[in-house]
């Protein structure tokens, strides 16, 4: 019996996790497995970002080989991002051609939100989400004085401390009364803002960001709300995330009110043959931005969708 296709669109933390579970199971020699990834460079850690800033190389923050692929007989395509899904004819359409698929599964994760700030535009504001990311914030940084990070949670606290490590005097922006006003209380937030100083990072509270516009002393000025405003080299947005699912909404699949693939409990979509996992993927009105819950939805789905494992037994193990 010819094997069917199955499709992987995202590289990620999650795709490549659900890839190594799928082929440790007699299911995966039923399908041709094809994987697309935006990114130039194969899935790598991105929970440890911060530690390219610190000597980490690409290799050392990967998930996995070329050779890994290769030797499982993955079809790998990097730098070839999806940007069409027909559903009718089972085709997911890239730069380079249409592929045909049986089975396919998103796991095109989140994009940073930026707020809709005049001048965000800027060639010296970034988002911190690649390694492409890192490596142009440490090029402004190296003609600069001082950074700051736009959003006081966890992922802003570290890209905080990077930039204090690229040897700038490191700001914190949060439009909250406290830094991790989801995490933390008034008193929590308020040992956790002694902290962060301790090390030297500066933290403004109760911050809103009106407009970016040229400095008079550094490159940028952030101008506030309260008129007041400060002056800095880079700026770089950790404000939260998104759901990256614009293929969805172009197919047609059902998506949340605020965003996200609704997935049911075995993590398929509105359509039979299509399933989402991690950060794209909206379950029980949910999404999760951690990789746990994420790797959660691989395992989940190699384990109870009839899509991704058909045998003659039952399929719920």
């Amino acid at each position: 019996m010819s094997k069917k296709t199955l499709i992987v669109v995202g590289n990620g933390m999650v795709g490549h996790h659900f890839l190594e579970q799928l082929v440790a199971s007699p299911a995966a020699a039923d399908y041709d497995i094809l994987v697309f990834g935006e990114e130039k460079q194969l899935a790598y850690d991105r929970v440890h970002l911060s530690e390219y800033f610190a000597g980490s190389t690409h290799a050392d923050l990967a998930m996995g080989t070329a050779d890994w692929y290769t030797d499982q007989g993955i079809q790998l395509l990097l730098n070839e991002p999806v940007t069409g899904l027909d559903r009718d004819q089972r085709t997911v359409t890239t730069p380079k051609g249409d592929y045909n698929y049986d089975e396919l599964v998103l796991a095109t994760g989140s994009y940073p939100f930026v707020p809709p700030i005049e001048g965000k535009e800027h060639p010296h504001c970034f988002v911190y989400r690649t390694l492409e990311d890192l490596d142009a914030i440490r090029a402004s940084a190296q003609a600069g004085k001082s950074g700051v990070v736009v959003g006081g949670g966890l992922l802003g606290l570290e890209a905080a401390n990077a930039l204090k490590s690229l040897g700038l005097q490191a700001h914190v922006v949060e439009f909250a009364p406290r830094l991790m006003p989801v995490q933390l209380d008034i008193d929590g937030g308020a040992l956790l803002r002694h902290k962060i100083e301790e090390l030297g990072v500066q933290v403004h509270t109760e911050k809103a960001t009106t407009a970016i516009v040229a400095g008079e002393e550094a490159r940028l000025r952030m101008n506030f709300s309260d008129d007041s405003h400060l002056e800095t080299d880079l700026i770089v947005f950790s404000a939260g995330i998104r759901p990256q699912d614009a293929l969805a909404r172009s197919s047609g699949l059902e998506v949340g009110e605020r965003g996200g693939i609704v997935v049911n409990d075995q993590c398929t979509t509105s359509d039979p043959h299509i399933h989402a996992i991690g950060e794209c993927a909206l379950w029980d009105q949910r999404i999760f931005g951690l990789v746990a819950p994420g790797y959660t939805m691989a395992r989940t789905l190699r384990r109870c969708s009839t899509a991704i494992r058909r045998p003659r037994s039952p399929v719920l193990t």
